[in-house]
C-alpha cells in the first residue's frame, strides 16, 4: 500500500518528489492488501452495503447508529464516496520515529483507545476504492464510563500535541511516510488538528474529535484541499446522535 493515509489500522507511504502526477500514481490504495493487513493485526474489516444497496437500518441506540451514512457524508464533504469499509476494533500501535509521537501516527489505534471501551466502530469512506483522491474517517468509542473516556481523550490531546514532526512507518516492506502536525483547536472537550504529509501533492488530514459523556469520536477528512469545515460538520452530526 502507498500513501495516501486511511484509516490508522493500515499504514500510511511517502510519495516521493517529483512532479504531483507521480505523487497522485503513488497515493494508491489497494483494498487486498488493507484486508490482509487489517486481518494481521487481529481486526476484522467488512465491506458495508452503501446507501444505494438498501443496507439494514442501524437499530437505535448502538454505536452503528451515532456514525454517518455515505450519502450524509458526500453531501459534507462535497464529493460522492461511494466505497465503504467498517471495523469493530482499534488497530494496534503504529511504528513512529520519534516514538513519542505514536499517538499523532495513529490516533485511531489503541495507544489511543486504551481498554475500556464496550463498543468501537471506524468506518471509512472513500470516492474509489482503487485510487482514491477524498476520504472520510469516522470513529466512535464507547466507554463504560465517562472517566475512561476522558482519560482516552486526555491522552490523545496531550500525544497531538507533543508531536510537530513524524515519520510513520509502514510494515510489512512499505515505504515510510512524513507527516507535520499542526493543533488548529482545543478546548475540554474537543480537539482539531491538521496532519499534512510532506512530498504528497498536498495531501492532508483534517482531524477532529469530541468528547461526550462516555464517548469519545473522531472524524478525518483527508484530501489535496481544505477539508477543515467538513470534519467539523460530521463531528457534529454525530455527537448530536451519541446517546
Amino acid at each position: 500500500m502507498t500513501s495516501k493515509e486511511v484509516p490508522d489500522s493500515t499504514w500510511s507511504a511517502a510519495a516521493q518528489p517529483g512532479a504531483e502526477a507521480r505523487a497522485r500514481r503513488l497515493r494508491v490504495v489497494v483494498p487486498l492488501a488493507a484486508v490482509l493487513a487489517a486481518l494481521v493485526a487481529g481486526l476484522v474489516w467488512w465491506q458495508w452495503p452503501s446507501d444505494a444497496d438498501g443496507g439494514p437500518a442501524p437499530v437505535a441506540g448502538t454505536i452503528q447508529a451515532t456514525v454517518l451514512s455515505s450519502k450524509e457524508v458526500s453531501r459534507a464533504v462535497g464529493d460522492t464516496l461511494n466505497s465503504e469499509t467498517r471495523a469493530s476494533r482499534p488497530a494496534g500501535p503504529l511504528q513512529a520515529d520519534p516514538p513519542g509521537c505514536s499517538v499523532a501516527v495513529g490516533p485511531a489505534t489503541t495507544v489511543v483507545y486504551e481498554g475500556g471501551w464496550t463498543a468501537f466502530l471506524t468506518v471509512v469512506q472513500q470516492d474509489s476504492a482503487a485510487a482514491p483522491e477524498r476520504t472520510a474517517t469516522q470513529t466512535v468509542g464507547r466507554y463504560a464510563t465517562a472517566d475512561q473516556a476522558r482519560s482516552a481523550f486526555e491522552n490523545l490531546s496531550e500525544g497531538i500535541g507533543a508531536c510537530k514532526n513524524a515519520v510513520r512507518a509502514a510494515p510489512h516492506g512499505g515505504t515510510a511516510s512524513k507527516w507535520t502536525y499542526q493543533m488548529d483547536g482545543s478546548t475540554s472537550g474537543t480537539l482539531q488538528w491538521t496532519a499534512a504529509q510532506d512530498q504528497a501533492g498536498g495531501w492532508s488530514c483534517y482531524r477532529e474529535a469530541r468528547l461526550k459523556a462516555s464517548t469519545l469520536l473522531q472524524v478525518s477528512v483527508c484530501g489535496a484541499g481544505d477539508g477543515r469545515t467538513a470534519a467539523h460538520s460530521i463531528a457534529n452530526q454525530i455527537a448530536g446522535r451519541v446517546q
